[in-house]
C-alpha cells in the first residue's frame, strides 16, 4: 500500500509527504524527520507507524494529543480521506497513488530563433477561413469537424487541470500529424513560461520536448498562430516553399490559449521530416481545438482554485473543533461516537451548556460517510420563530414583505451533509410539527411555497433541558421526540471530568498563547490547583474563556492565580496562604462582602434565585453553589436571623 500525507493548513500546507518508512516522527525539535515550526507543536509530539495493511498515529506527549477527525490519537488506523491535526498543522491521508500521466520532459530551446519562413493567423484569420469553407464538403473539411466535434466532448468530461494536460495533447495527435507536441502555460508575466507538460509520439526515443522561446513569447505576446518550417541545424529554409518542403526538415505549429480574452499559453507540435507537413488547415484547426480547450483549462484552474481555498476555509474551520480529554468518561464517549458515526441514525446530545454538544456533533460529522457534504449548524433558540421558519425551510419570492427572491433554506443548503439543531427544546410547537413531517417524509415546502421539495440529510439535536420533562408538560410534541431520541449520547460536566481540566487548560493556553503573541509555558501551582477545586458551572466553555482572560491579562510566562478570573481564583486557597494571618482576614472579608451581596440580591428579587443571579451578573447554577458553600440556604429561608 502506498500512502502519504498532504498538508492543508500549517507550515506545511501544500506539501506531500510519502508515508515509506516504518516510521515518522513528528514535532518542533530538528531531530523528528517532519520538524513543524509551531509553538503550539510539542517537540517530540507524535509518531506515525506505517505498515504494508494500514497506518497509525501514537501520541508522544499526553499533555498535547493529536487529533484524528476532531476525536483524541490513540494509536487508532487512520482510513483514506481522514484528516490528521497536529498542534495548527492540519494533514490529509492519502492512500490512493496521484493518478497524475507520467510526461515527457520539456525544456526551452532560448538559440532557436523564429523562422523568417513562417505563416501568422490571427484568431479572426480562423473565423474568416471557416466562414470561406463553410460551403465545401471535402472529405478533409468533414475530418476536421468530425474531429473536433469529439475533442470538444472529450475535453469536456475530463475534470481537473493537471489531468486535462496530457490526454489534451493526445487528442490533439489523433488528428494533426505531430511527432511531438507541449502545452505550455504562462505565467503572472503574459511571456513568462510558468509550467509545460510534454508528449512525444514515440516515449522510448529518449528525446526531450524542445520549446523554442522566441515561438512561444510570440505566440504569448501576440495571441497569433505560427506555422514555420526549420532545418534540424535550426536555419531557416530559404527560397520558396517548394524547396523548403523539399528537404528534411521540420515543421512547427503554435496555437494561443485563449479564454475570456486572458492568454493562458500555448499549444506547441513538431513534426520531422518532409512527409505530411503541418500547413495552413492543420494551423486553422490546432487553434480551433485551443479556443475550445483554453476555456476548458481556466475553468480547471478556477475549480483548483476554489477547491483549495474551500479546502484551507475548512481546515481552519476544524482547527477550533476538537474534543479533549482522556477521562474514562470521555473515553466512552468516543467510543459512542466511533460507534453511531458510520451510521445515518438521528442522534440527541444532552448535556448542560458549555460541555461540548457542538464538538460532538461534528465529530459524528466528520467521522461518517457525508464528512464530504456541508455542516449546518442552527441555534435555535438565538432567532426568533418567525424568522426560523424561513432559515429552516427557504422562502419563495414574494412570501412575505422583504421577500425579494427565492432562497434555500438551511435544510436544503445541507443536502447530502448533516444538520445540527442545536437547542431543539426551544422550538415552537408549530415549528416541531413540521420538522416531524421532515424526519418522516423527507420533503417539506418553503414559506409561502407549494410544491415540495425533497431533501437527504443526517439530523444530529442537542439540547440542555430534560425533553421527558417538557413532554410529560406539554411543551415538547411526544412523537417528535421519540424520532429525536433514536440514539441519544449524554455529555458530562466538567466537574464529573475533573482529571481532564489540566489537559484541557494547556490545551487551551496554546491555542490563546498564540493568538494573543505571548510566551505562555505553563500555570504555577497555585493557579492549577484553583482550576482544579471550581465547580466550574460554565463548563469547558468557562474554562476557556478563564485560560484566555488569564493569558491576555497576564504578564508572566506562567499563568499565575491573581491571573484568573475572580471566581476561579478564590476557588483554591492553599494550606500555607490560609495560615497566613493577613491573608486569612483578606479572605475573610471577601466571604463576608459575598454573604452581604447575595442575602441583598435574594431580598430584592423576593426569594427569587434565577433573578437574583441576573442581578449579580452570575451563572443560576453558580449562585445556587456559592449559597451552599457559603452557608446561606438558613439565612435565607429565614431572612430574620443574622
Amino acid at each position: 500500500m502506498s500512502a502519504r500525507l498532504v498538508g492543508i493548513a500549517g507550515p506545511l500546507a501544500g506539501a506531500a509527504i510519502p508515508l515509506h518508512r516504518l516510521e515518522i516522527s513528528f514535532g518542533r525539535d530538528e531531530t523528528n524527520l517532519v520538524a513543524l515550526a509551531d509553538p503550539a507543536v510539542s517537540p517530540r509530539h507524535c509518531v506515525l507507524t506505517c505498515t504494508e495493511e494500514s497506518v497509525a498515529i501514537r501520541d508522544l506527549d499526553p499533555a498535547n494529543p493529536s487529533f484524528v477527525n476532531g476525536l483524541p490519537a490513540s494509536g487508532q488506523p487512520v482510513a483514506d480521506g481522514d484528516q490528521i491535526q497536529i498542534g495548527g498543522s492540519l494533514f490529509v491521508v492519502n492512500f490512493a497513488e496521484p493518478q497524475t500521466p507520467p510526461v515527457e520532459e520539456v525544456s526551452v530551446n532560448e538559440a532557436s530563433v523564429l523562422a523568417p519562413f513562417s505563416i501568422m493567423m490571427s484568431r479572426e484569420d480562423v473565423f474568416a477561413g471557416a466562414r470561406s469553407r463553410a460551403d465545401e464538403s471535402t472529405p478533409r473539411v468533414s475530418r476536421d469537424l468530425e474531429a473536433l466535434i469529439r475533442i470538444s466532448g472529450a475535453i469536456n468530461a475530463i475534470r481537473g487541470l493537471v489531468a486535462l494536460e496530457r490526454p489534451l495533447i493526445e487528442l490533439i495527435a489523433d488528428v494533426v500529424p505531430a511527432s511531438r507536441g507541449a502545452i505550455v502555460l504562462s505565467g503572472e508575466r503574459p511571456t513568462e513560461i510558468a509550467s509545460a507538460a510534454g508528449w512525444s509520439r514515440i516515449p522510448a526515443d529518449g528525446r526531450t520536448v524542445e520549446v523554442s522561446r522566441s515561438v512561444v513569447e510570440r505566440v504569448l505576446r501576440d495571441g497569433v498562430g505560427i506555422l514555420s518550417y526549420e532545418f534540424p541545424d535550426g536555419t531557416a529554409a530559404g527560397g520558396a516553399v517548394p524547396a523548403v518542403l523539399s528537404g528534411a526538415g521540420r515543421s512547427v505549429l503554435a496555437a494561443p490559449l485563449v479564454a475570456f480574452n486572458k492568454l493562458l499559453g500555448a499549444i506547441v507540435l513538431e513534426k520531422d521530416g518532409p512527409s505530411e507537413r503541418f500547413d495552413e488547415d492543420h494551423l486553422r484547426l490546432l487553434m480551433t481545438i485551443a479556443g475550445v480547450a483554453a476555456t476548458a483549462l481556466e475553468h480547471a484552474r478556477q475549480v483548483d482554485s476554489l477547491e483549495g481555498a474551500n479546502r484551507l476555509l475548512m481546515a481552519h474551520a476544524n482547527l477550533e473543533h476538537n474534543m479533549v480529554g482522556e477521562s474514562p468518561v470521555m473515553r466512552d464517549v468516543y467510543r459512542r461516537v466511533g460507534r453511531v458515526a458510520p451510521t445515518d441514525s438521528t442522534v440527541l446530545i444532552t448535556g448542560e451548556s458549555g460541555t461540548g454538544k457542538e464538538l460532538v456533533a461534528r465529530a459524528i460529522h466528520r467521522n461518517s460517510p457525508r464528512a464530504r457534504k456541508p455542516f449546518v449548524a442552527i441555534n435555535c433558540a438565538a432567532i426568533t420563530e418567525t424568522l426560523l421558519e424561513s432559515e429552516l425551510f427557504g422562502h419563495e419570492r414574494g412570501a412575505f414583505t422583504g421577500a425579494v427572491a427565492q432562497k434555500k433554506g438551511k435544510l436544503e443548503t445541507a443536502e447530502g451533509g448533516t444538520v445540527f439543531l442545536d437547542e431543539i427544546g426551544e422550538l415552537s410547537p408549530e415549528l416541531q410539527a413540521k420538522l416531524l413531517r421532515v424526519l418522516q417524509d423527507r420533503e417539506f415546502d418553503r414559506v409561502g411555497g407549494t410544491k415540495p421539495v425533497r431533501v437527504d440529510f443526517r439530523l444530529l439535536a442537542a439540547t440542555n433541558r430534560n425533553l421527558e420533562k417538557a413532554v410529560a408538560a406539554g411543551e415538547f410534541r411526544r412523537d417528535l421526540y421519540y424520532r429525536l431520541n433514536v440514539v441519544s449520547l449524554a455529555l458530562p460536566t466538567l466537574r464529573e471530568r475533573r482529571d481532564d481540566i489540566p489537559r484541557l487548560a494547556n490545551w487551551f493556553i496554546r491555542r490563546h498563547a498564540d493568538k494573543a503573541k505571548r510566551a505562555v509555558s505553563g500555570f504555577s501551582t497555585e493557579a492549577m490547583a484553583c482550576l482544579t477545586a471550581y465547580d466550574w458551572p460554565g463548563n469547558v466553555r468557562e474554562l476557556e474563556n478563564a485560560i484566555e482572560h488569564a493569558v491576555v491579562l497576564g504578564l508572566d510566562t506562567l499563568v499565575l492565580r491573581e491571573d484568573l478570573p475572580d471566581a476561579v481564583a478564590e476557588a483554591g486557597t492553599s494550606p500555607a496562604a490560609a495560615a497566613d494571618p493577613a491573608t486569612a482576614r483578606f479572605h475573610d472579608a471577601v466571604k463576608r462582602t459575598k454573604k452581604d451581596l447575595i442575602v441583598r440580591a435574594v431580598e430584592e428579587a423576593g426569594g427569587n434565585y434565577n433573578a437574583a443571579a441576573r442581578l449579580l451578573g452570575l451563572h443560576p447554577n453558580y449562585l445556587h453553589r456559592l449559597i451552599k458553600n457559603l452557608e446561606l440556604k438558613a439565612t435565607l429561608s429565614n431572612p430574620s436571623n443574622p
